[in-house]
């Protein structure tokens, strides 16, 4: 069974938000969420208009609307579920963060060149064709104007990066608690760079953060940077 993907993020990030309201203290691109480097790497926010995409619970979002005094964070998903729970945990942040359901291509293509800087932790970049993403994201932008997002270096079972533009379908599960598939893009460094240079994006640089555990689950991290 396979559904559409606003349809399968209802339980993640769930159980946190049970027991854990803060604003996180901290910012981190890899896929533990435990090391390497912050927010530095956005550039400085200070009265800009910042982009969150696939920004699930808001929590990056959060962080920086906080502690970076930008203009403005928005954070766009797509899901419902996610939406409602973002709501929850740091609608009271507004109108320094603004939390916006609507699915990131869409969203992007509504708000041509009002963006200074678009990010993506493991959000909208992996769950979205690039093809349409990425030159959204480039309209989106101011001239200078910033993306940065962190990505899987190869998939959670271990298996190698695609050379190609090419979704693998991944487990998920509708709110129901059925097992269904997702489609995901990990794509070797090469394939980005790619892709970004065919969107419009200049001084593109793809960064290795590897992984801090070990076992199951566990993946090396992509952090690709690119300007308008």
């Amino acid at each position: 069974m396979t559904t559409t993907p606003s349809d399968l993020w209802h339980h993640y990030g769930r159980t946190r938000a049970e027991h854990d309201r803060s604003v996180p203290d901290t910012f981190h691109w890899n896929w533990s969420q435990d090391s390497g480097p912050g927010p530095e790497v956005l550039g400085g926010l200070s009265g800009l208009l910042v982009g969150d995409l696939g920004a699930g619970a808001a929590r990056h979002a959060a962080h920086l609307a906080v502690h970076h005094r930008p203009a403005q964070v928005v954070a766009v998903d797509a899901s419902p579920a996610q939406y409602e729970m973002a709501l929850g945990l740091f609608g009271h942040l507004a109108p320094r963060l603004r939390i916006v359901p609507s699915d990131a291509v869409s969203h992007l293509r509504a708000t041509a060149g009002g963006y200074d800087v678009l990010y993506s932790v493991f959000g909208a970049l992996d769950f979205t064709e690039p093809r349409e993403l990425l030159p959204a994201a480039a309209a989106a932008l101011r001239p200078g104007g910033r993306l940065v997002f962190s990505t899987l270096a190869h998939y959670l079972s271990g298996a190698p990066p695609r050379p190609d533009v090419v979704a693998a379908a991944v487990p998920a599960k509708t709110p129901e608690g059925e097992t269904c598939t997702m489609r995901r893009w990990v794509l070797q460094e090469k394939v980005w760079m790619k892709v970004l240079d065919e969107a419009g994006f200049t001084e593109a640089v793809v960064d290795v953060l590897p992984s801090t555990a070990e076992g199951p689950g566990t993946a090396d991290t992509l952090l690709v940077t690119a300007v308008r």
